[in-house]
């Protein structure tokens, strides 16, 4: 007779955000001078961060630690092993360097046990997996994170958590190209098409793997846990290993908030205790086996495809999850589309510091806090906003954006940067229409050579020959984003008398060789803090 065994994969996120310095403006219009060095303590309100970190610290990371690593030596001989892992935002590891190095060797700790799978994440918990076709910035976090879990814990992550959750075929092939062997997302149902989100899948196309959460186990513990209103409490370890002992499955991912334990549901809930006696409780299942995400994935076949496709995204946040608790009102929009435009200046740049200051701005934290849903959702992003209103924390960021892009403009002001500011994104007004003739234009407008390029892909091949022979493009060029250089090319070009596919070529292939000789692409640090 063959036993069927389920493993139990348990996953924490630990992140703990930079917030914005409410006092930005009058900080701002009261100092006499401000070094760039400065920034940081001008743009984010570092007595709040200390607080919070040494709150949650006391209250969840200390006592949590110290239990997993208690039922890690108490099962260490037996045959079944207490495993669990860590995703571990960059921005935390700092906010242990700043402020407790005691929590950091408390994390090393659990790395040495041998029994502790740390994931790779973005750096900054950001978004950027969701920026532009290359996604450079995405990769370049994920970069930065592994070096930094090398450096810190010498260990080099297989798998990839990224930004929560957030994932689609695209994010998939990314995180392919890196390296890894697996990702994970929630087990939502459009993705699953009546399947369960309880085995190991590989994403489209891919030989990635893909662990899904299963949200209403993970939820039991992270939101509904203390509700006094919720028909299953109290919930006990005992009762929970019951439920996972009775789910069906190759493997069951609970993937939780790790501050559930002693910060959103207090000590006095008894969180701490149900993390105690949980491993026990369910090695006594003969049928249940704690594994890391790693072990998962090599010990089982996947049971079928992923495809989730850009326009469908899937994330682990809101009854939606999807994008929407970033990028869903008109704010967040603002924001998010300003500090994505804000890539190539900033890099362009090459200034460190300048460059660290708009990683902090990318945390995801920041569009969260200005989610105006209602209803539960709602609740929860009140619940972690440090503002009164979803309005406050819009000005306030928008305040320091403006400020962040302020001073890059002023650096692009500089000589020894003109090729670079040709890469800027011109105004509305100033963008070039496609005209299929004189009488009928286009819906499509360009506002810079990047979207030029990626137009001359998709347009019409009679649009681009009627421009080339007008000599339309050669003076938006020339008098409008001021490349005299490229305009000089494109206008030899016309002599050549090429037409229909020819034509679209020899125009791309010179575009596309112009912006990689302006594209200056920085080198970021991997060290801790990015600097």
């Amino acid at each position: 007779m063959v036993v069927r065994v389920t493993d139990i994969c348990f996953i924490f996120e630990v992140h703990q955000p930079f917030r914005l310095n409410r006092n930005f403006q009058q900080d701002l219009t009261t100092r006499q001078s401000i070094a760039r060095k400065d920034l940081f303590d001008l743009y984010f309100d570092n007595n709040l961060n200390r607080h919070v970190f040494d709150r949650a610290a006391r209250k969840c990371y200390f006592p949590s630690n110290n239990i997993i690593l208690e039922q890690i030596d108490r099962y260490r001989r037996d045959h079944k092993k207490f495993k669990v892992a860590y995703g571990i935002s960059g921005v935390f590891l700092e906010h242990c360097e700043l402020w407790n190095l005691d929590l950091l060797d408390s994390f090393k700790d659990l790395a040495d046990s041998g029994c502790v799978e740390f994931l790779a994440q973005p750096y900054y918990h950001s978004l950027a997996s969701l920026y532009g076709i290359d996604r450079s910035e995405f990769v370049e976090q994920i970069r930065m994170h592994r070096k930094l879990m090398k450096s810190l814990f010498n260990y080099e992550p297989r798998v990839v958590e990224n930004t929560e959750c957030l994932y689609n075929n695209a994010i998939a092939r990314t995180v392919e190209g890196l390296g890894y062997e697996a990702t994970v997302t929630e087990g939502i149902e459009r993705i699953l098409g009546g399947r369960s989100p309880n085995h190991v899948y590989k994403a489209k196309n891919s030989k990635l793997r893909v662990l899904l959460r299963n949200y209403r186990l993970s939820d039991d513990v992270g939101f509904r846990f203390s509700s006094p209103s919720w028909k299953e409490g109290p919930l006990t370890a005992e009762k929970y290993a019951s439920w996972l002992a009775a789910t069906y499955g190759q493997a069951i991912t609970l993937f939780v908030d790790y501050e559930t334990f002693g910060e959103h549901h207090w000590p006095e809930s008894g969180i701490h205790e149900f993390l105690r006696w949980l491993p026990g409780e369910v090695i006594k299942w003969d049928h249940l086996n704690w594994r890391t995400p790693s072990e998962i994935v090599h010990h089982h076949q996947p049971a079928g495809e992923v495809d989730v496709d850009e326009f469908n995204t899937v994330s682990w946040a809101d009854i939606e999850r999807d994008t929407t608790a970033w990028i869903d009102n008109p704010m967040q929009m603002m924001c998010y589309d300003s500090l994505k435009t804000m890539e190539k200046s900033v890099k362009a740049v090459g200034d460190q510091e300048l460059l660290r200051l708009w990683r902090y701005l990318q945390m995801s934290d920041h569009l969260y806090y200005m989610s105006s849903k209602g209803g539960g959702p709602g609740d929860v992003h009140s619940y972690f906003s440090p503002y009164n209103s979803p309005v406050e924390a819009f000005t306030m960021c928008s305040k320091v954006i403006s400020d962040l892009e302020l001073r890059l403009l002023q650096e692009l002001e500089k000589p020894e940067y003109a090729e670079q500011r040709l890469l800027r994104r011109l105004p509305a007004d100033r963008g070039f229409t496609f005209f299929h003739d004189f009488a009928r234009p286009t819906k499509l407008t360009v506002c810079g050579l990047g979207e030029f390029h990626s137009a001359l892909k998709t347009v019409a091949a009679k649009a681009i020959r009627f421009h080339m022979e007008h000599g339309d493009f050669e003076r938006w060029l020339r008098h409008i984003v001021g490349d005299e250089k490229l305009a000089d090319e494109v206008a030899g070009v016309s002599k050549k008398g090429l037409s229909g596919e020819k034509l679209r070529r020899r125009v791309l292939k010179i575009v596309e060789d112009r912006i990689k000789k302006l594209q200056k692409t920085d080198k970021p640090s991997t060290s801790i803090g990015g600097s």
